[in-house]
C-alpha cells in the first residue's frame, strides 16, 4: 500500500474512534418517582446536571420546563459522570456518579433549579476524619431530604 493511501485510511480510523465519543456527551435518566414526568440530564465529562419536565399551559399543547444547574449541580472536577435512579417510587432525585472516583451525590429540583449534595464516597474515611451519618443513623433512613 502506498504512503498516500495509508494516510486517508489512518485518518478515517481516527475519525471513527473520535466521533462516537463526542456523540455520548450527555446522558439522560428519568426520575424514579412514578407520578413525575421529569428527566435529568448530565454532561458526562464535567458532571453538570440539569432537568426538564412537561407542563400544561392553557391554550397550548403544553410546554417543556427546564431547570438549570444550581448549587452543587454545576461543573465538577473532570471525570466520567453518569446518572443512576434509585428504585424508590417516591424519590424525585437521581444520583450523580463519577465512575472514575466512585464519588456520588444526589441531585434534585429545588426552587426552580437543580441542586446536588456534596460528592461523597462510601470508602472508609482517612484516620482522624469523622464520616457524616445521614439523618436517621445507620439504618439508612433519611431525614427531611431530597424529595
Amino acid at each position: 500500500m502506498s504512503p498516500i493511501v495509508k494516510f486517508p485510511v489512518a485518518a478515517a480510523l481516527l475519525a471513527a474512534l473520535v466521533l462516537p465519543a463526542q456523540a455520548n456527551q450527555f446522558e439522560f435518566k428519568a426520575a424514579p418517582q412514578t407520578d413525575l414526568n421529569r428527566i435529568s440530564r448530565i454532561d458526562r465529562v464535567p458532571g453538570e446536571v440539569g432537568a426538564c419536565q412537561y407542563g400544561l399551559k392553557e391554550g397550548t399543547i403544553g410546554v417543556t420546563f427546564c431547570y438549570p444547574a444550581g448549587e452543587g449541580a454545576g461543573p465538577q472536577k473532570p471525570g466520567e459522570y453518569g446518572l443512576v435512579a434509585s428504585h424508590h417510587q417516591k424519590e424525585a432525585g437521581v444520583f450523580r456518579v463519577n465512575y472514575r472516583s466512585g464519588e456520588m451525590s444526589v441531585c434534585y429540583v429545588f426552587n426552580d433549579q437543580v441542586v446536588c449534595t456534596p460528592q461523597a464516597t462510601s470508602a472508609a474515611p482517612a484516620s482522624g476524619e469523622g464520616g457524616e451519618q445521614p439523618a436517621g443513623g445507620e439504618s439508612g433512613q433519611r431525614g427531611s431530604g431530597a424529595r
